[in-house]
């Protein structure tokens, strides 16, 4: 991100916090789950690469300690997806300092290289246990500075590793940012972005799930990659711009894509792709965003400077006398 984005992106990610709080994936994405399946998994369960890699932006300002909580990490019970019994183990890896998110491997859409990058912080592996059943597993206290410093963000970045050990269960949870090591209290002007995203949408028919990538002033165009969408429903394009633009979606066990040309207007800004659900069932679906030069686009769980909103252009014609 360029140097001319920095006041754009501070005074956003405040704005956005605001607004969602710091559920993540947020209130805003409508998004109920992350998802990520043991590495023994069925790719037409709806995970690709059974990783996850999250980041966490913590504002320079932020002086306090702050912690990462997981909801219901474990893989048993109700919540997740078994197949066949549980067996499956999962660890989470908390990474800060140095090359923790500037490493290019770690931005990259598969667990390839040095995506777990940056100094190891903290670590913890859960398999088929009742502990943290629908609860709260907390990694932390952190110091802010512990982070990734980018003078871009103004705030110090953090990575969340997801790896899929062992098994072929499919793990649901979410995170949250939190001042408290056990309550939810919001870090004001913090953010949280992904390069990929795998994720349970809401199983309500007619519901719309909200991916929001950030489009930078050298974005000429994007192409958006969804996998295992099962044919559930549009994928719908939204912008300053655009005005329910349609996207190709997936069948079972495929990848589609489709490339869109981004004008002067969208840059600086956020676009909404809206994925639209048709059936009454669980859906697991991988999406992520590519530029011009196949390089992956972040996608924000609070839009930064909110979601947009499509400026409509009235053309007036006068008559000659």
């Amino acid at each position: 991100m360029k140097r001319i984005h920095v006041l754009i992106l501070a005074l956003s990610l405040t704005f956005s916090i605001s607004v969602f709080g710091q559920r993540y994936p947020s209130s805003a994405e409508n998004i109920d789950y992350l998802v990520t399946f043991g590495k023994d998994g069925d790719t037409s369960w709806g995970d690709d690469d059974f990783n996850q890699t999250f980041f966490f932006a913590i504002p320079s300002s932020q002086q306090k300690p702050f912690y990462i909580r997981i909801f219901d990490p474990e893989i048993s019970g109700q919540l997740d997806e078994v197949s066949g019994v549980f067996d499956t183990k999962m660890r989470f890896e908390v990474y800060g300092g140095k090359k923790a998110h500037s490493n290019l491997d770690a931005q990259k859409v598969d667990p390839v290289g040095s995506y777990r990058s940056g100094t190891l912080l903290a670590s913890k592996t859960f398999g088929n246990t009742v502990k943290y059943e629908n609860d709260w597993f907390t990694f932390g206290p952190f110091n802010p500075a512990e982070g990734e410093y980018d003078a871009n963000m103004r705030a110090y970045v953090f990575k969340l590793v997801t790896d899929g050990l062992s098994g072929n269960d499919g793990n649901l949870y979410y995170y949250f940012l939190s001042e408290s090591k056990t309550e939810n209290r919001s870090i004001e002007g913090a953010n949280g972005f992904a390069y990929e995203y795998a994720f349970r949408m809401n199983s309500k028919p007619k519901s719309i799930a909200h991916i929001y990538p950030f489009i930078t002033s050298d974005i000429v165009s994007i192409t958006q990659h969804n996998f295992d969408f099962d044919n559930d429903g549009p994928i719908l394009l939204y912008s300053v711009a655009k005005n329910r633009h349609e996207a190709k979606f997936s069948n079972d066990n495929k990848w589609a894509t489709s490339k869109h040309m981004i004008v002067k207007q969208e840059h600086n800004t956020s676009i909404d792709l809206q994925l639209v659900k048709k059936g009454n069932y669980p859906n697991d679906v991988v999406f992520y965003i590519t530029n011009q030069y196949n390089k992956a686009v972040a996608i924000y769980s609070s839009p930064i400077g909110g979601p947009p909103k499509y400026r409509y252009v009235v053309k007036v014609k006068y008559k000659k006398k």
